[in-house]
């Protein structure tokens, strides 16, 4: 199944010269969400992950169906402030600013096999950044997947683990 075939691209948003290439019609297509599952779930079950780690919040969507068919846990990444009880933070920089991502402090045992998960790689700073900070909590970061890649952006460059997308946009 041609996975690409089903993801919508929408001009100018969220703001004009970005162009948005939206899973919803993804999920949408059953036959074509199952697919997309199956085919991360066959590229991430070789990580041998305990647990997988999705980013806010199109790689809540991902994550969960693929820690469901891999028989593994799920926990968030999710933005500042976002999470109740103790969390752990981590701040980096963005083109103009900077952003923070936090995890629950205790939803990583040291050593634990991870995986991170997402929909899409762009310039990779929300990625390199989950990385960092599940590091810093001593998780075994084993890999990084999404569904899509904007491999013009150079994304992948600022991954230190391994990284594997289904598709790719030049």
């Amino acid at each position: 199944m041609d996975i690409k075939s089903h993801i919508r691209q929408i001009a100018d948003f969220p703001k004009p010269g970005i162009l948005f290439y939206d899973i919803s019609t993804l999920i949408q297509h059953a036959e074509a969400w199952k697919t997309t599952v199956d085919a991360l779930a066959d590229i991430v079950r070789g990580y041998e992950p305990e647990l997988l780690v999705g980013i806010e919040s199109r790689g809540f969507l991902v994550a969960a169906p693929l820690a469901y068919a891999l028989g593994c846990g799920f926990t968030m990444i999710r933005k500042k402030e976002k999470l109740p009880g103790e969390t752990l933070a981590y701040t980096y920089a963005l083109e103009y600013g900077t952003d923070t991502i936090e995890i629950h402090a205790d939803a990583i045992t040291a050593g634990q096999k991870v995986v991170v998960v997402d929909d899409l790689l762009a310039t990779g700073g929300t990625l390199a950044a989950s990385i960092e900070l599940l590091q810093m909590l001593n998780a075994d970061v084993r890999g990084a997947a999404c569904i899509i890649e904007l491999d013009f952006l150079h994304g992948r460059s600022r991954i230190d683990i391994p990284f594997d997308s289904l598709v790719s946009y030049s």
